[in-house]
């Protein structure tokens, strides 16, 4: 564990408005305040991409994240949640009267020291607590829970060589201590309880180790990770490697050591092994069945599924476990929405939800957050999580920030599918926290509120519409609409049904908040999902046929088809442009072209200047085709000339910078000189081409002029010939 983090997570500004872009009007019911200026989509694609978490947008996006069979639910073998205890278990119950002594002891059988020895793989720090407790005859252990410290204890005293090993009640206090070690041999007392006004202190440890030399005894006491230990110097425990648990286990199995070699090299152990801190149990619980592997294909998909078994496994404990407070499970679930964010970002927005469950759970108390609480490195112990230091992409720069996320990467999708699935009084406050969340000024946040909402929607699609999704898509505010269009993007790529349907009804929906959340959200996916650019395109269509739309969701539409030229094949989709040019309605002729044009504008990598100079002479000469018959359309018509002049100046610039850019432009000019009146324009720009920094006029500008060939004596119409449909595959 590296050094505490700052106290303040520092995290992008919430993207400026695009100026351009008026807001909507109100259109359904009472008239209300004009909304915010809204975001323009290329940068609201880029905050989703830059803020969604990696277990969606990543490679390990299927919920399984196996290398089996991909998304696997089936249980195919069972883990405990406690420390390892191999062979038979006794429990001694005593019985007296209420006038009787308060604590008793029992001996464990020697058969079930023995059978833990056999299986028992020593810790980094296991030898040094030996000798510890050979020279100091009492040793405490302290650790988190399930991390293995009573098995320890155990080995600890069985390889002293002692007679007998006794238990001690868990009650026992550190006051009453000393008495009850009256029998020679080893004392194992197991998570002693400890608090402020009942600390375990030097004087309780002296006295013991007084009783344990007259008796020729010796004691262990394991204990959480605790501030209740007043002049006691604790040894810290370290879980044992898991390979390490595994390969003794699966000796005491009967596997040969060539034979254990192949077995640890399938891949499904592999990631078992490297998926996160497994526990001494869930390690013991896996041995068995990769013991059973015969080599088929069914006992692979067994072995690759006993992780996710595990990791859901761990996650209703959490949730169910009663002496996990209010306030830890709030922590965990803030993780896994925040899973690889911020430490400080997910302890602070955890508190809040802590006070959403307080008020659900106690409605007449004002709740209550302590100001002071666990430790960060225990808090990310009992979560099982890690922290490092890691630069956060900033406007302003790269921000050192300490990043906390779960060593298991399954985690955050089974923890809140748990969640809303099997603890459904708890939605309530969980919707009010995501609400909470998507008004947040920070993109980060609310992005991170829309990919939690899209995996509750992957989990219970009808639930997570009804109390989150089309509250904020009807809303008259710009930010719960973008959180909703992100929310269905995400929902889509998390398995969501019916998503695209739903998307395409919402485009001609009576509803204009609803309509510009569909128009958004197939913008942000087809980019992500390329094969759905066609369905996208003909909903986006669907809408501007009906030619009844404001300013602002004409905009929109602008905006959400030019992204679509980024998806898919670049070609299928200049050649389905065309055709839309001559084979239907004006109102989407006219968004063709003006989408054509904004995407033509954009010199982000990955835009449309950047795709055609990459794959110039490339293509066959459709798409060079399709291309030249945009631009001459839009130059030619008097509704788009003057963006589409824009467009084309920012194609000259860059080529200014880029040798093959400008050879490329000499490749597409004379195709766009087809008249008199195109050749005029094209010189026109180019010899008032003003520099960008005030400089000398581009050189740029005189060669590109030689590329414009005369015009043509036989045509000179507003632009060239229509070109034939090229429908899309």
């Amino acid at each position: 564990m590296t050094a505490a983090p700052q106290q303040g997570a520092a995290t992008s500004p919430p993207s400026q408005p695009s100026p351009s872009i008026p807001p909507e009007p109100p259109r359904d019911g009472p008239a209300a305040e004009p909304e915010e200026q809204t975001q323009e989509a290329r940068a609201a694609q880029r905050e989703l991409v830059a803020h969604a978490p990696d277990f969606i947008l990543g490679a390990a996006s299927s919920f399984g994240g196996s290398l089996v069979g991909g998304a696997q639910h089936g249980v195919s073998g069972g883990s405990v949640g406690r420390d390892v205890i191999m062979g038979g278990k006794t429990e001694i119950h005593h019985h007296g009267t209420a006038t009787g002594p308060s604590h008793f002891s029992g001996e464990i059988p020697r058969r079930e020291l023995d059978d833990l020895a056999a299986t028992y793989a020593e810790s980094p720090a296991f030898e040094d607590a030996l000798r510890r407790l050979r020279d100091e005859r009492v040793l405490v252990v302290a650790g988190a829970h399930a991390t293995g410290r009573r098995a320890a204890a155990l080995m600890l005293l069985h390889r002293l060589g002692v007679a007998a090993v006794r238990v001690l009640q868990p009650e026992t206090g550190p006051s009453v201590l000393a008495g009850q070690l009256t029998q020679p041999g080893g004392h194992v007392l197991s998570d002693m309880p400890l608090s402020r006004n009942k600390p375990l202190r030097e004087a309780h440890v002296y006295a013991a180790r007084e009783q344990l030399i007259g008796v020729d005894g010796y004691l262990v006491i394991t204990v959480e990770n605790s501030p209740h230990l007043l002049g006691v110097t604790p040894c810290r425990w370290e879980t044992p490697c898991s390979e390490s648990v595994l390969r003794a286990h699966l000796v005491a199995l009967g596997r040969t050591p060539e034979d254990i070699e192949k077995l640890l090299a399938l891949g499904p152990v592999q990631s078992f092994l490297d998926h996160g801190r497994q526990r001494p149990a869930e390690t013991a619980g896996f041995a068995p069945q990769l013991a059973a592997y015969d080599g088929s294909e069914q006992a692979l998909g067994r072995l690759a599924d006993f992780g996710l078994a595990t990791v859901e496994k761990q996650c209703r404990t959490w949730l169910s476990e009663p002496a996990l407070t209010l306030r830890d499970k709030a922590f965990l679930i803030s993780l896994a929405v925040f899973d690889q964010a911020p430490y400080v970002l997910a302890a602070e927005l955890a508190d809040q939800l802590f006070v959403h469950f307080q008020r659900l759970q106690h409605p007449d108390d004002p709740p209550q957050i302590p100001m002071f609480g666990p430790a960060m490195d225990d808090r990310l112990q009992l979560a099982r999580a890690t922290g490092e230091w890691r630069d956060e992409h900033t406007e302003w720069g790269r921000v050192p920030q300490y990043m906390a996320c779960f060593a298991e990467g399954r985690t955050p999708k089974a923890l809140l599918t748990e969640v809303w699935t099997g603890h459904p009084s708890a939605r309530p406050a969980l919707v009010s926290w995501l609400k909470q969340l998507a008004r947040d000024g920070r993109p980060l946040v609310r992005t991170r509120a829309a990919a939690a909402t899209a995996l509750l929607a992957a989990s219970d699609l009808a639930s997570t519409m009804a109390l989150l999704v089309d509250g904020w898509a009807v809303s008259r505010s710009f930010g719960p609409r973008v959180t909703a269009a992100n929310t269905l993007t995400l929902a889509e790529l998390c398995g969501a049904p019916v998503v695209v349907h739903l998307l395409s009804q919402w485009c001609t929906d009576a509803h204009w908040a609803r309509r510009w959340t569909a128009i958004r959200a197939f913008a942000l996916l087809a980019p992500l999902r390329p094969d759905l650019a066609g369905p996208a395109l003909d909903a986006l269509m669907a809408r501007a046929r009906a030619d009844d739309s404001s300013e602002a969701e004409r905009h929109n539409l602008i905006e959400s088809t030019a992204l679509l030229l980024s998806a898919g094949s670049r070609g299928e989709m200049l050649s389905e442009l065309v055709r839309l040019l001559y084979m239907d309605t004006p109102a989407v002729r006219s968004l063709a072209l003006a989408a054509f044009v904004r995407a033509c504008d954009n010199t982000e990598e990955g835009g449309l200047v950047e795709w055609y100079y990459a794959e110039s002479g490339v293509h066959s000469e459709d798409w060079s085709q399709d291309l030249a018959t945009l631009w001459r359309t839009a130059l030619g018509e008097r509704a788009h000339t003057r963006q589409a002049l824009d467009a084309l100046r920012t194609w000259v610039y860059v080529a200014e910078q880029r040798p093959e850019a400008e050879h490329a432009l000499h490749r597409l000019l004379p195709s766009l000189s087809r008249t008199a009146t195109d050749h005029d324009r094209l010189s026109h720009l180019l010899q008032t081409l003003r520099p960008r920094d005030g400089g000398p006029r581009p050189e740029i500008a005189d060669r590109l002029l030689t590329a414009l060939r005369p015009a043509s004596p036989h045509h000179d119409g507003p632009y060239a010939e229509p070109s034939p449909a090229y429908p899309r595959s």
